[in-house]
């Protein structure tokens, strides 16, 4: 373990190094110069110091002053040389946390038990440090497996809502960027970016609810037919509902708005503008740009620059104008998304 001795008189630090020498796990960093043993200290963490108090310039108090407003310094124990007499500094020692204090002329056995004992509470302080840091790692590593084992069960679960209408899992992938994407250049949190791209795979997840005879009908659906399928977002919200995890809370609040439309003409609700809560508007875009940009069993891939056209157009009406605008920023990042995620014939940058 490292000792910095700091001392003006060149034979005390000679005799300090000596009398160090007889603790066989430490070493001596000897310095003459108070204020080049602080410049010594930016870089290096002694886990220990041994510092006299009359020195010209900068004397052991302003030292330790100095010291402690170091990053990392304020637990490593620094031990006070002084005269007997000197009563008033070293209770302004104390105050500016001295660990312990020796009295010239400097025992050489007092020396090393004092030394000793306080080299030894820094190697218990340094492995507690250690074991601290090993087991919040542990925690830490422990708290990712299960968030990542939560995660792979909700998009299995979304999954299951998709496949029921024959839709993809990429689909899933897809619009969860490209909501990620729209939240970002929107200013939001990098928290929030990331609980909406895995939330935003559950917007449909109502649909387990929704008969086959409606969901899978193969041509248009009659009012009542219609009616019930405008029940999945309130499904959804409901099997989401009443969660303490945050994930599920905003999973529930995107399921129950991504069919609101901005001018007020959306369901189950029928709210405006920035009544829709701000993620179901961000998955709305999301949603919508990745259905009209890829096949579906259903409709044939739009081409881009019709898609471009509906978008802009439906700014204000069916979509927050922001959201659109946030989307359709720069077009580069949503290639990336749609070839990372791509299925075969849905090729975007193909398409414009």
């Amino acid at each position: 373990m490292q000792v910095l001795i700091i001392d003006d008189n060149r034979m005390n630090l000679d005799l300090f190094c000596h009398m160090l020498e007889m603790i066989d796990y430490a070493r001596s960093k000897p310095m003459s110069d108070p204020v080049a043993a602080l410049d010594w200290c930016t870089a290096n963490t002694p886990d220990l110091v041994v510092v006299d108090y009359m020195m010209p310039g900068l004397d052991g108090l302003e030292f330790l002053k100095r010291f402690r407003a170091l990053p990392g310094m304020h637990a490593v124990p620094v031990v006070m040389v002084t005269a007997a007499t000197e009563i008033s500094v070293r209770h302004e020692a104390l105050r500016l946390s001295a660990n312990d204090f020796l009295t010239k002329p400097v025992n050489n056995i007092e020396f090393n038990v004092r030394i000793g004992n306080l080299l030894a509470l820094r190697q218990a302080q340094l492995q507690l440090a250690a074991r601290a840091e090993s087991l919040a790692e542990a925690v830490q590593r422990a708290t990712a497996e299960i968030i990542a084992r939560e995660r792979e069960v909700i998009h299995r679960l979304s999954r299951a809502a998709e496949f029921r209408d024959e839709d993809t899992g990429t689909h899933l992938l897809r619009m969860a960027a490209y909501a990620r994407l729209i939240a970002r250049r929107l200013g939001l949190s990098s928290e929030e970016c990331e609980l909406i791209y895995e939330a935003a795979p559950m917007h449909d997840i109502g649909k387990v609810g929704i008969p086959d005879a409606v969901l899978l009908k193969p041509g248009p659906l009659d009012e009542e037919e219609r009616a019930i399928m405008r029940r999945h977002p309130q499904i959804g919200a409901e099997i989401l509902a009443d969660s303490d995890v945050p994930l599920l809370q905003i999973g529930a609040t995107i399921a129950i708005s991504h069919h609101e439309r901005y001018d007020g003409g959306g369901y189950p609700n029928g709210l405006a503008g920035e009544a829709i809560p701000l993620y179901g508007r961000i998955v709305a875009v999301a949603d919508v740009f990745d259905a009209l940009t890829t096949t579906r069993p259903y409709k044939p891939r739009w081409e881009l620059q019709r898609t471009l056209s509906f978008m802009q157009a439906e700014r204000g009406r069916q979509f927050d104008p922001q959201c659109v605008d946030a989307l359709l920023f720069d077009m580069d990042e949503v290639f990336a998304i749609q070839q990372q995620f791509a299925e075969p014939d849905n090729e975007l940058r193909s398409a414009a």
